[in-house]
């Protein structure tokens, strides 16, 4: 096993879709009574979804509506998800996937159009896309846990939505909401080359950092150095490993854990079935990227931009 460290860099600013502006008050998740009457009020806030989507207004505006303003809409749409506290104003997600295209219309109509966090976030309020986010990694994990993974049968919601039990009385399993771990490195020489690649499936141009899923039984360090080894066959050179920072990626339920890692400097040698293309490229070369279809650096709101900004900025 190559030599690696772990170490705290404290980056400056948080990621895209960190920080979500509410206190989660997990302290009322069990107070049924309290939760019902939150879930009631008129004046709590509802982030309204529809199939992974957003409402959003001009401008990139995420449109949050009033209890109130919903009306008989919320007796067909999901059960409401209690996402937290903005000083006493709840804040809920509601799923309204069951409506069809022309229902729907009663929702949007003046307010705005239902779209992909992905194609507005890396321009909203960073406050407005971490609750939408936030809102939609809950959703998710509920529309794909109506059933128990033990016995079979429907689950309910409990705590406000932060919980799912099986139904079945002999069962009785508990479930809760999945985030799914994986590992996000800038791979660099310690000098001023670092390593991009490239899938068959992203957008022209577009090379990033290397990536993968943590394995059961696995460190997160040990993740870095094993996702090195099969993407680029860089195992020996691997010298060291620091953590950068974090990112809740619910497109649809992951959480991007950053590292740097330094390696002596190899020709990278393809695994099956990983990726198209890699590369070193030089500091000259990225500051200089011509963001077209020939070659660009990964989105915005993504902890692989970040990870090459913050590299590009050592020297």
């Amino acid at each position: 096993m190559p030599n690696s460290k772990y170490s705290d860099s404290k980056p400056r600013k948080p990621n895209f879709y960190a920080e979500v502006p509410l206190d989660r008050a997990d302290r009322l998740r069990g107070d049924a009574e309290r939760l019902a009457a939150l879930l009631r009020d008129p004046k709590s806030r509802v982030v309204p979804l529809w199939r992974s989507q957003h409402l959003i207004a001009a401008e990139a505006q995420a449109v949050i509506l009033a209890r109130s303003e919903l009306g008989g809409l919320l007796d067909v749409a999901g059960e409401a998800i209690f996402l937290g506290l903005r000083e006493e104003t709840a804040y809920l997600a509601v799923d309204f996937s069951p409506l069809e295209a022309p229902a729907i219309d009663a929702l949007t109509a003046g307010r705005g159009s239902f779209q992909d966090l992905r194609a507005v976030g890396p321009i909203m309020d960073r406050r407005d896309s971490a609750l939408l986010a936030y809102a939609r990694g809950l959703a998710h994990w509920h529309a794909r846990h109506g059933f128990c993974g033990v016995c079979g049968a429907p689950t309910v919601s409990e705590k406000g939505g932060h919980q799912r039990r099986c139904s079945n009385t002999a069962c009785n399993a508990v479930h809760f909401p999945r985030t799914d771990p994986a590992v996000i490195m800038l791979v660099h020489d310690g000098a001023d080359r670092c390593l991009l690649g490239r899938q068959p499936f992203w957008p022209p141009g577009m090379h990033s950092t290397l990536a993968g899923f943590v394995e059961p039984g696995e460190s997160l360090e040990e993740a870095v150095v094993r996702e090195i080894w099969e993407e680029v066959g860089l195992r020996l050179a691997v010298e060291d490993v620091h953590y950068h920072s974090s990112q809740p990626w619910p497109f649809p339920s992951s959480i991007m854990l950053g590292f740097h890692a330094r390696a002596g400097y190899a020709p990278p040698q393809l695994g099956p079935d990983e990726l198209e293309s890699a590369a070193w490229y030089s500091r000259e070369e990225l500051k200089n990227s011509p963001e077209n279809e020939t070659f660009k650096l990964p989105r915005r709101d993504s902890i692989a931009r970040r990870l090459i900004e913050d590299w590009l900025e050592e020297r």
